[in-house]
């Protein structure tokens, strides 16, 4: 299992709900969890290694790993605030993205149990980014035109190819 990188037609498509929670799902979570330890990240989709469904983990420091399967966010506050992400599927890439400073989301665990968290900080702005994977949408997508292609174009200098 890898993780796609920018470019792949797989990252702008919207994942599909997970119907069951089986062995196969747990087997998902385990590798996606691995992938996070061995790259250093602190959080992982589906769809970036091409499992078109609705899930992903986190791991934000400190902190042990959250599982969100089939989430839903249910509030955002409407204060915002910047700060650089970073992404698994564009190595190499940083930019300051605006996102809400907090939310409420509700989603299903391993265990196939329904939870609702409020939460603010770093683990918010991970949920959101990890969200947007799940609707097709990289951090690239929330930057303003100009300053996304510059980062595409030093992105390009650095992989070697023009991303689709």
């Amino acid at each position: 299992m890898r993780v796609l990188t920018f470019g792949n037609e797989l990252l702008k498509q919207k994942a599909e709900k997970i119907e069951k929670i089986d062995e196969q799902t747990k087997e998902i979570i385990k590798q996606m969890q691995e992938i996070l330890v061995k790259d250093k990240g602190v959080g992982l989709a589906g769809p970036q290694i091409g499992y078109m469904k609705r899930i992903f983990v986190a791991h934000t420091e400190g902190d042990i790993f959250r599982v969100f399967i089939n989430p839903s966010i249910l509030e955002t506050s409407h204060k915002t605030c910047k700060f650089e992400e970073g992404c698994l599927s564009v190595p190499g890439i940083y930019a300051p993205v605006v996102r809400s400073e907090s939310i409420k989301i509700q989603a299903w665990n391993e265990k196939n149990r329904p939870f609702t968290i409020e939460t603010g900080g770093l683990l918010a702005r991970v949920i959101l980014h990890e969200y947007d994977h799940l609707d097709g949408v990289i951090f690239l997508d929330r930057i303003p035109e100009g300053k996304r292609n510059k980062l595409i174009e030093k992105y390009e200098k650095t992989v070697g190819k023009r991303p689709a």
